[in-house]
């Protein structure tokens, strides 16, 4: 069977009861490559298997496109995040054997760096060493932290080539759903270029102008991408209206926030005609094909937002040149990211132009062939 065949049910599904402890959630492996697995851990209330199914073939598709050597998989817990200790230690004890199987889960909404310290603590778990792969020369915190970036750049990337292949010269109007750390890196980026960000949905809704100053709204965001409304401007216009990021006249809407954020309901309220995905499962399906349906362009969180994902993975993988200076290795992760998401993002808007339809699944089917 191909790594694209017409299977809709995941590898393995591991619901989660706790080992010494409560605990709810599910560990989903969509694909495994070489034996290995990757992705995110998930920790909302409301999570369920079925998302985190959704988003561990995300990370297959990931990799495939970015023709990285691991499957996918995510993890997901259902919490409030009330007792933090508590939960990551008790799921780390019950994830130990996968852990440990050649499944790496790392960070995801919900998550920090702390937590997962504290569950690959529990697990015993040292991402340096795995049976039948060189040693890491460096402990995960050292080779991670620096590239918190890395999605945020990818996502910029995207943003860019896609501008440059509809044929936009100068400044772009930007708006920006979600102003977490992918957020907070896109508008970042994409002001050094000399785009304008002109709206920003954060959890407590809309803020928007002209001209938003990305530095001052920085300064003012917590870490959880919720911006003090007490420090804001005077000349910068609020809103708690649902959705009220859609209102906001722009040419480039980034979406970097909860899943289904944009879906049928409000798909028709999309202004720009170029929409790029900095999450996961961003939009539904119904929504990229009335966006399609109307002429506008979405870049897939699958191409994107590889730039966490593919920075682990490099990692996990043994790709990454460790031999390198912290800053150089840094520079090669962030040049690979790059390339990466700027050779899918091109490739996607040819096939795009050249038949009607989802482009993606024809990408995906010429990606997984090369890494076979």
């Amino acid at each position: 069977m191909s790594e694209l065949d017409n299977r809709q049910d995941p590898a393995l599904t591991v619901h989660l009861n706790g080992a010494g402890g409560e605990i709810k959630g599910w560990v989903v492996i969509d694909s495994l490559y070489n034996g290995l697995a990757m992705g995110g851990t998930r920790m909302t209330p409301g999570v369920t298997e079925e998302e985190v199914a959704g988003l561990a073939r995300d990370m297959t598709h990931k990799f495939i496109l970015a023709g990285l050597p691991i499957g996918g998989a995510k993890a997901g817990i259902v919490s409030d995040g009330s007792d933090r200790e508590q939960t990551f230690r008790t799921f780390g004890r019950t994830v130990k054997p996968l852990l440990h199987g050649g499944i790496h889960l790392g960070i995801d909404m919900g998550v920090t760096p702390a937590d997962r310290a504290t569950f690959f603590d529990e697990a015993g778990y040292d991402p340096r060493f795995r049976l039948g792969a060189p040693d890491m020369p460096i402990d995960w915190r050292t080779y991670y932290e620096p590239l918190i970036d890395a999605t945020g750049h990818g996502v910029g990337v995207a943003a860019v080539t896609a501008l440059e292949a509809a044929g936009r010269t100068g400044s772009a109007r930007v708006v920006i759903q979600g102003f977490g750390a992918v957020g907070r890196a896109v508008a970042e980026f994409l002001e050094e270029r000399g785009h304008v960000i002109v709206g920003v949905a954060d959890i407590d809704g809309t803020i928007s102008a002209d001209r938003l100053p990305v530095a001052d709204l920085i300064a003012i965001t917590d870490e959880f991408g919720r911006i003090d409304r007490s420090r804001l401007p005077q000349s910068v216009t609020t809103s708690n209206t649902p959705d009220a990021w859609l209102d906001v006249d722009a040419d480039l809407l980034i979406l970097a926030a909860q899943k289904h954020a944009l879906n049928d309901t409000n798909a028709h309220r999309v202004r720009s005609q170029l929409v790029v995905e900095g999450g996961n499962i961003c939009s539904t399906e119904d929504a990229r094909e009335k966006l399609r349906a109307a002429g506008g362009l979405l870049v897939p969180g699958v191409i994107s937002n590889i730039g966490g994902a593919g920075s682990a993975a490099l990692a996990v993988t043994r790709v990454v040149p460790f031999e390198l200076e912290a800053e150089a290795r840094k520079a090669w992760v962030f040049d690979w990211v790059a390339n990466t998401v700027q050779r899918n993002t091109r490739d996607l808007l040819a096939i795009a132009d050249s038949r009607a339809g989802d482009p993606l699944p024809e990408l995906l089917a010429d990606r997984a062939a090369a890494r076979r």
